[in-house]
């Protein structure tokens, strides 16, 4: 069985593959003071019973990833590791200016969109997370760059701590764009407001794309990251939503490995 880890900035996501199939996942705070005995510590608690066989990594937090390694060195030596990192074979042609200061979780979000859904054409990852990242994947699979925009909490942190008056509220969609109350109008301009966002970017780079490919039609809009069902039906612009789709790249980046 593979085990996939994905580091991200305020969650660390884990999950099982047995072949294509995922059976487990968890997810747990990030925190970068984590020793690799703690990260050993921590996941094999979730993934007692598993039987490992492969692993596979990505992370944006380098004092974590530094200590995976450590972890990888001490206790998983004796199976198939793939960290994603320059070097590693992902099949994913990065078109930007500086292809090292691309996330390992934006290249492998673009191989696993291009496979499951890039038949008919480009696409474009929404990925909520720490930072509302749209990632950009031409018909080829190629990754074209893309929009990074504050997260949806981060956001609401920096009002509650700017605004003496304002203060952190529940994530929730409201009875009404119309705010009849602090609370109600704090959770109008959030989640509404990150889905017309994200509306707006999509529209616009879709006008871009069908510059750049005018025979492949709509791109499809995919979602994912552990924010994204605050607005899955409200964002009108959203075809599909993959909470794993960051796992599924990291098993078949693995797979390329």
């Amino acid at each position: 069985m593979l085990l996939t880890i994905d580091v991200g900035n305020t969650n660390t996501v884990l999950g099982i593959f047995d072949g294509e199939v995922l059976t487990k996942s968890w997810r747990v705070k990030t925190d970068p003071r984590d020793t690799a005995d703690e990260l050993w510590l921590r996941y094999t608690a979730l993934i007692n019973g598993f039987p490992i066989t492969g692993l596979s990594v990505c992370s944006t937090v380098p004092a974590s990833l530094r200590e995976i390694r450590a972890m990888i060195d001490r206790y998983f030596a004796a199976i198939p590791s793939t960290i994603v990192e320059p070097g590693i074979k992902t099949g994913v042609p990065l078109l930007v200016d500086n292809p090292k200061e691309i996330g390992a979780d934006r290249i492998v979000n673009t191989l696993a969109a291009h496979t499951l859904y890039g038949e008919d054409g480009p696409c474009i990852v929404v990925d909520f997370g720490t930072s509302t990242n749209l990632d950009v994947v031409s018909p080829k699979g190629e990754f074209l760059g893309g929009a990074l925009a504050p997260g949806i909490e981060i956001s609401v942190e920096a009002l509650a701590s700017r605004a003496a008056q304002l203060r952190k509220v529940e994530l929730i969609k409201p009875k009404s764009v119309i705010g009849k109350n602090t609370v109600e109008a704090l959770q109008s301009g959030t989640i509404f407001g990150f889905a017309g966002q994200v509306d707006g970017l999509v529209t616009r780079i879709s006008e871009e794309l069908q510059t750049l490919y005018p025979e492949s039609g709509e791109p499809t809009v995919i979602a994912t990251g552990g924010l994204a069902p605050l607005v899955l039906g409200i964002a009108h612009n959203i075809d599909y939503h993959e909470p794993d789709l960051t796992l599924i790249g990291l098993r078949l980046v693995h797979e390329r490995n």
